[in-house]
């Protein structure tokens, strides 16, 4: 022993500089920290020492907390015994630090009568670690190292455990450099992968740890080396010799109590002592349109992706704009470490998106990875070939099967695909349990129930597998049938779709359309496609995936076969057929062919739900073509049908259309009660369920009866209404509904004046209506748009969106709207001394709107003609005053106060100017006193100022009810 000082307290003797404490000669284990705080306590006796210096002194490059140090002193405390020897020997100085007050002597190691140092003492008598160079840098890990770290203090035995490629060798290696100065250097890595024949994995460990193998079974010795050593032993891939691994590790545990053992394996070895340590995959961010490259750079996965991505010569940094394109190869790659590496190093050579391209590709299971990787990580493929070899057949044949699944899958569906006639349900299972243990099978639960999914580099490589099989097509029919009858048995049977089958059968969209391109290919069977198409067909248009439900309508339509004319699949083909065709090409020919062929066919087959299903759909069709007589008789039909079926749910939707109907016929009074009338009932009934056609028809009743009040002179109510109308279809978070909801309330808001609330819902709408495709009502989106700008006073903006809306608009002819827009547009050009051109497009609005008999619009396109007569060269006073009077007649008429008082506005000014002001403030204070709410708003605002201005400063202009 070289010359060094030997510290005597009590029964002890302190050796610093050999880093060794013995007590009565033999060796005392106290753990690499604690000896540290015990030498610089010792060092120091009788003084004080800071916690911050212990500290630093046992945790040199860790940040812990005081606690940490509180621990460790009291484990030091119990391994000195000092309450047994009726000892003291560190003292608690409070706010200070620690004392170490016991008498000390010191003297020279070679003068000390030692006893002979137990072989298998410590960390001294073990050889220097031979450990695999740390990780240049870990992205991502450092959690799971300090967990594994912490873990294995506590336990001693910890397996990392996850799919290959996952970076479970490399966090290995960073946890044993990360413990080398915990165990004095005795840390050990044994590479497995290199192990071909189990009977030789002791002679590895026991060569690795240094304990010489001249036995035929190496075991016994190696456990004799090891007794009372305190190392860490790391065995990197046990997956392939795992029967031995655990037998190995299992005897450690027992038998050597000192030792601490890190596995890493694609499955849990399952030996005594055993704490698994998933290793999860790299996270990585949700794609999404507006994803920035500052919170896609905040995710490990993306981080990974382009350092790869940097090294591999790419030089341009990540932009807003590519980030989803980043976000989107991180997804599809499901954040594994080694798949993330491989495509970044892609992006030199490809560039961003044409590395997103190739991951459709094959060949991105043939990427070649770093020379220097061990070979199972080479490439993809070869990094899933070491778990398949390693698999038996029948797992095999299972994975192979499974990979025709797209996305998550139940057991119960796995059971129906995977299983044939030699194989049944119960050894499906137990394969499948089999595969989720080897991390090729990965479980996650969906409200409350399990489901499975194979990671998207497994699933590519498994379909190769079932590629190169003769049952792929077998196993395809399995698979389009299982989701044929599990639909038709659930969700899509009646006329409507509930939540609960939406809830069902969206995690399995992926499967579904799977399961129709295969049924309706050259290989498939339209005989498992039609009725399929036929039950997925209401659920693609809740999702608002109206394209796809019109393509796959048109397939089963077209399938059926001849003279099979009148059957129930056909009907809810062709009434699918019809809404989706509605909202997503617009108002041609062929959706109205579409409805009268399904309402010929509900009638011929009595199917009442179906008849009034599509009566909604021929009101709705025909209120969008602004023929609104036709849809107060499709309306009245409804009615009388919905008496028929008897169910609450029918009857208020049956009144709904009538209010509508009434609301845009201009009958506003009878609007307000057919449309209160079906709330009520609806209410009394406890009728949520209220779709038809695509709309949720309480929604489309409150957004009438909110514009019916404002109409009818009560725009607070009409404000609160709106508001509900829009929290409830929010809620029921169905697009058609919500776009629906926006563009109705927008123009109460429009009509009050609130054009800042006007504008949210404006943006919102057109968004909406973009992310889900729903053309006709982006269009009218932008119409709003444009007629906010000229209510705002910029004329110019206005009518140049306006002009490209109702271009579109016209092309679908969605004309609800279009005689509002029309009067926008007049205005607009207006305002913008295009006198001429405006009065030829309000003069052409009012020709086609005259021939629709009656609308609500009628009363603001002869104000507007009024007023714009009065701006032509000269101006026609006379023919101004008609169109403003006739515009007052027709609104009472109708009921509209709201517009009679903007009416009168007109005239009375026209009037003002003709110096017949007493008779302008008579007409006007008539209309104001008739309001009871609003006096807050625009129009009456405006109005009030009129009145005051002449004189008539005693009307309750003030007067306003509380604002909702």
């Amino acid at each position: 022993m070289a010359v060094s000082d030997v510290i005597t307290f009590g029964p002890y003797r302190l050796i610093p500089e050999e880093r060794l404490l013995l007590r009565d000669g033999e060796a005392v284990d106290v753990g690499s920290r604690a000896l540290d705080i015990l030498i610089a306590l010792v060092e120091a006796a009788g003084e004080v020492v800071s916690q911050r210096d212990l500290i630093a002194r046992a945790w040199p490059s860790v940040v812990v907390g005081d606690g940490s140090l509180r621990v460790t002193i009291a484990s030091l405390r119990k391994a000195l015994g000092g309450d047994a020897d009726g000892a003291r020997y560190i003292a608690n100085v409070t706010g200070r630090g620690y004392c170490f007050v016991a008498h000390v002597d010191r003297s020279a190691a070679q003068q000390q009568p030692m006893a002979p140092l137990p072989v298998l003492s410590g960390a001294l008598y073990v050889p220097k670690h031979k450990l695999p160079p740390r990780p240049a840098r870990m992205v991502g890990r450092q959690d799971a190292i300090e967990a594994l770290s912490v873990l294995l203090a506590a336990r001693r035995f910890v397996s990392v455990v996850g799919p290959g490629g996952m970076g479970k060798t490399t966090v290995a290696v960073s946890v044993a450099h990360a413990m080398l100065a915990e165990f004095g250097n005795a840390v050990h890595f044994v590479d497995l992968s290199a192990v071909t024949d189990s009977a030789v994995v002791s002679s590895a460990v026991a060569t690795a740890v240094g304990s010489s193998v001249q036995a035929h079974d190496p075991l016994p010795s190696l456990m004799a080396f090891l007794a009372g050593r305190r190392i860490l032993l790391v065995l990197d891939n046990c997956e392939h010799v795992i029967d031995a691994a655990t037998s190995l590790t299992e005897r450690l545990y027992n038998d050597a109590p000192e030792v601490h053992i890190l596995t890493t394996s694609r499955e849990a070895l399952r030996a005594e002592g055993e704490h698994v340590h998933l290793l999860t995959p790299l996270d990585y961010p949700t794609v999404r349109d507006d994803l920035t490259a500052a919170e896609a750079l905040a995710t490990p996965a993306v981080q990974l992706f382009m350092e790869r991505a940097f090294a591999s010569g790419y030089i341009v940094p990540l932009k807003d704009a590519d980030a989803p394109t980043v976000a989107a190869i991180c997804s599809r790659l499901d954040g594994i470490a080694l798949a993330i590496e491989l495509a970044g190093s892609r992006v030199g050579a490809y560039g961003l998106q044409g590395t997103a391209d190739l991951l459709s590709n094959r060949f991105k299971l043939l990427w070649q990875g770093r020379r220097s990787a061990p070979p199972r990580h080479k490439t993809l493929a070869a990094m899933l070939d070491w778990s398949f070899n390693l698999l038996s057949d029948w797992d095999r044949r299972v994975l192979s099967r499974l990979s025709i699944f797209v996305g998550v899958f139940t057991l119960e569906a796995a059971q129906a695909v995977a299983a044939d006639d030699e194989t049944d349900a119960i050894e499906v299972a137990e394969a499948i349990s089999s595969l989720i243990d080897k991390s090729l099978v990965w479980v996650a639960q969906i409200d409350g129930i399990a489901h499975h999914r194979l990671l998207d580099t497994t699933l590519a490589f498994a379909a190769e597998k079932l590629a190169q099989t003769d049952e792929t097509n077998a196993v395809a029919r399995r698979h389009a049938l299982y989701y044929a009858n599990r639909l038709s048995s659930g969700a899509g049977e009646g006329v409507t779709i509930t939540i609960e089958d939406v809830a069902f059968a969206a995690p399995y969209l992926g499967n579904i359309r799977a399961a129709l391109e295969w049924s309706f290919s050259d290989a498939g069977d339209v005989a498992i496609g039609v009725p399929l198409a036929a039950a997925a067909a209401p659920l693609f248009f809740d999702l608002a995936l109206l394209v796809e439900c019109v393509h796959w309508c048109e397939q089963g339509l077209a399938a059926l076969p001849e003279g099979d004319e009148n059957n129930a699949t056909r009907l809810v083909l062709q009434a699918n057929l019809a809404a989706s065709a509605m909202f997503s090409r617009g108002n041609g020919s062929e959706v109205r062919a579409a409805i009268d062929d399904g309402l010929r066919l509900a009638e011929a087959l009595g199917d009442l739900p179906h008849q009034l299903h599509l009566l909604a759909g021929l009101n709705i069709f025909l209120t969008r073509l602004g023929d609104f007589q036709g849809a107060m008789a499709a309306a009245r039909s409804s009615v009388a049908i919905a008496e028929k079926i008897a169910s609450p749910a029918a009857i208020a939707t049956g009144e709904w259309m009538l209010g509508v109907a009434y609301h845009l016929s201009g009958d506003q009074a009878s609007a307000q009660r057919h449309c209160e009338r079906g709330l009520t009932e609806a209410a009394a009934s406890d009728a949520a369920q209220v779709e038809f056609f695509g709309y949720d028809h309480r929604i489309r009743g409150l957004v009438a009866l909110a514009r019916a009040l404002w109409l009818t002179g009560f725009p607070d109510r009409a404000a609160k209404t709106a508001r509900r109308a829009i929290d409830e279809a929010v809620k029921r978070d169905q697009p058609v509904n919500l776009c629906i909801a926006m563009i109705y309330t927008a123009t109460v808001f429009l009509w009050r004046g609130d054009f800042d609330e006007a504008d949210h819902l404006i943006r919102r709408l057109v968004a909406h209506a973009t992310r889900h495709s729903l053309g006709p009502y982006h269009a009218v989106g932008l119409a709003l748009t444009g007629e906010l700008a000229i209510a705002r006073g910029d004329p110019s903006a206005g009518v140049s969106v306006l002009r490209r809306a109702l271009g579109v608009l016209h092309a679908e002819r969605h004309n609800i709207l279009t005689p509002a827009f029309h009067r926008a547009l007049a205005d607009g050009l207006m305002q913008s001394g295009d006198i001429d051109e405006a009065l030829a497009v309000l003069n052409a609005t009012t020709v086609w709107n005259e021939t629709q008999v009656e609308s609500s619009s009628v009363p603001e396109l002869l104000r507007i003609r009024g007023e714009i007569l009065l701006k032509t060269t000269p101006a026609d006073h006379r023919a101004a005053e008609q169109a403003f009077q006739l515009s007052m007649q027709r609104a009472k008429a109708q009921s509209a106060l709201s517009l009679e008082l903007r009416a009168a506005i007109s005239l009375s000014r026209l009037w003002c100017s003709q110096d017949k002001a007493a008779q302008a403030a008579e007409l006007l204070e008539a209309v104001y006193r008739r309001f009871k709410e609003g006096h807050q708003t625009a129009d009456l605002r405006r109005a009030s100022q009129m009145l005051a201005d002449l004189g008539r400063a005693s009307v309750p202009f003030t007067r306003r009810a509380d604002r909702p």
